[in-house]
């Protein structure tokens, strides 16, 4: 079987404009944050992007305006702040939110990936977030219980063009580990027509121990390795979050306008590329 190890340019350039790009992050905790440099830098528009938490990753491509539309279940800078570009855009009426418990988004990564036609959960039930699910484009339904007569919420799987989720290690057959929480980090990926995986360490075909697998290899389009992938959020067993540059990211898109502009200026479209960003934001590899 051909290695499945590709550059990051490469793993990139396969989006087209007005994809739907699922991504694998949470808050400040494994985004994929070289791959969304590398989409900003690629500039790619008019992207349909779907993260059950949002996190960084999400914030700066809503801010780099490649997004038209976001389904999550809310998110953060944790103790950073707000996702402030993803905020401004949807005061703004720039973006088009779609927003989801934080379950029953999952369950629709989880029906698409085991090809399931629905899900039925009661999760959003009696929340204000159902109405206008159900009123928008017939992927969220209020049915009755079969069984029980009682209201049940039914899911539409959510099948993404693409997903970047970040591993821990892969091998060159697409075999991925993720250490610590796993999220929702294998729903999205297997849910995907395509999925990459952004690893910290790769390895040789056949070299993981099997019970240590995350994501299985036949889900996996492409492996990229990138040391420091998510930097500046954190990776467990890996490295901490960046303080010091998350609360510079943050004070700039809080800030919004020239401030973010030079933000991205100086550490995304200013870069040619993910080792020149860590050199550039003082990371030792």
């Amino acid at each position: 079987m051909p290695s499945k190890l590709v550059s990051l340019t490469d793993a990139v350039a396969g989006v087209e404009d007005g994809s739907h790009v699922a991504l694998g992050g949470f808050a400040i905790t494994r985004c994929v944050v070289a791959a969304v440099h590398e989409l900003v830098r690629a500039e790619k528009r008019d992207l349909l992007v779907s993260q059950v938490v949002g996190g960084m990753d999400t914030d700066l491509l809503v801010g780099s305006g490649c997004v038209r539309k976001l389904v999550y279940s809310g998110g953060s800078l944790d103790r950073f702040g707000s996702l402030h570009a993803v905020n401004h855009a949807t005061l703004s009426g720039a973006l088009d939110v779609e927003e989801y418990s934080s379950l029953a988004l999952t369950f629709r990564f989880h029906a698409a990936a085991l090809g399931l036609p629905f899900l039925p959960t009661r999760s959003m039930l009696g929340s204000n977030l159902l109405e206008e699910l159900v009123e928008r484009d017939g992927d969220v339904r209020l049915e009755r219980d079969p069984f029980t007569g009682q209201p049940v919420v039914v899911l539409a799987p959510l099948r993404p063009d693409v997903a970047f989720v970040h591993v821990d290690v892969a091998d060159e057959d697409g075999y991925a580990v993720v250490s610590g929480p796993t999220w929702s980090i294998r729903e999205t990926a297997m849910a995907a027509r395509r999925t990459i995986v952004l690893a910290e360490k790769v390895v040789p075909a056949g070299t993981l121990p099997p019970n240590a697998v995350t994501i299985l290899g036949p889900s996996v389009t492409a492996v990229v390795h990138a040391p420091f992938a998510a930097h500046p959020t954190a990776v467990v067993g890996h490295y901490d979050y960046d303080r010091a540059h998350l609360e510079l990211y943050a004070a700039a898109a809080r800030e919004g306008a020239e401030a973010y502009a030079r933000y991205l200026d100086e550490y995304v479209r200013g870069v040619s590329s993910h080792e020149e960003y860590l050199e550039r934001a003082g990371v030792v590899v």
